[in-house]
């Protein structure tokens, strides 16, 4: 029997070792060029080309023109949680790289996926805010209580100021260094960047790392009670 959508597409997509390393780059939520991407993936400026053209029609990128200069990034969300979704498979069966960069103890303890924090300090933030009471379940899944309300207004994010969206307002992502759930959805982001505009931690460049400094991790931690 073959029931459901048929999955090969995608599959073949994401397979592919060049076209994994630009979809891998991209989750840090940056938008980057075809030159930038093809020094990422180690593969030539027309090789690239022809990646990014697949995955365009694929729906797992989306381009944006500047002048004369065209952007590209994970087409959504939904794209996102799947390649997330695939790293914590990949990493649960040992399919880990033959040789880590230096960056691997700093990309584990926080790093950004997509648009919210992730690692380490990500899941510290879901697990301490569920344990006091932040959440509850719904039909839509993950919902803010009032309890959280307040827990997120204290820090600065008024949940009645997020732009409308058709994402999710909240909803749990599995961690693929920590094998747990951190936050994402709209809340996810609003809080990631707060942490940045307190200047509580910064996005290291060329890197999904998020560096906390010290102060900045103590206060993370202090808010979190």
């Amino acid at each position: 029997m073959r029931d459901g959508p048929n999955i090969t597409n995608i599959a073949a997509m994401i397979g592919d070792h060049a076209r994994a390393e630009v979809l891998t780059v991209l989750m840090s939520g940056m938008a980057l060029t075809a030159t930038e991407l093809a020094d990422a993936a180690g593969v030539t400026r027309q090789t690239i080309s022809t990646h990014l053209a697949k995955l365009e029609d694929a729906g797992l990128l989306s381009v944006e023109a500047q002048g004369r200069h065209r952007y590209f990034r994970i087409a959504d969300a939904e794209v996102a949680q799947l390649l997330e979704s695939l790293m914590g498979v990949a990493f649960g069966t040992g399919a880990v790289r033959v040789r880590s960069s230096p960056r691997e103890p700093a990309l584990r303890k926080a790093r950004v996926c997509y648009d919210h924090l992730a690692g380490e300090l990500g899941v510290l933030v879901y697990e301490s805010l569920a344990r006091r009471g932040a959440f509850a379940l719904d039909a839509d899944g993950v919902a803010l209580t009032s309890q959280g309300q307040a827990l997120v207004r204290a820090l600065g994010v008024d949940t009645g100021k997020l732009p409308a969206s058709r994402r999710p307002f909240c909803r749990t992502c599995l961690d693929w260094s920590e094998r747990r759930h951190h936050l994402a959805g709209q809340l996810g982001t609003a809080l990631l960047d707060r942490f940045q505009q307190l200047g509580w931690a910064r996005r290291v460049p060329d890197s999904r790392v998020l560096a906390f400094t010290p102060d900045g991790e103590a206060a993370l931690r202090a808010w979190l009670g």
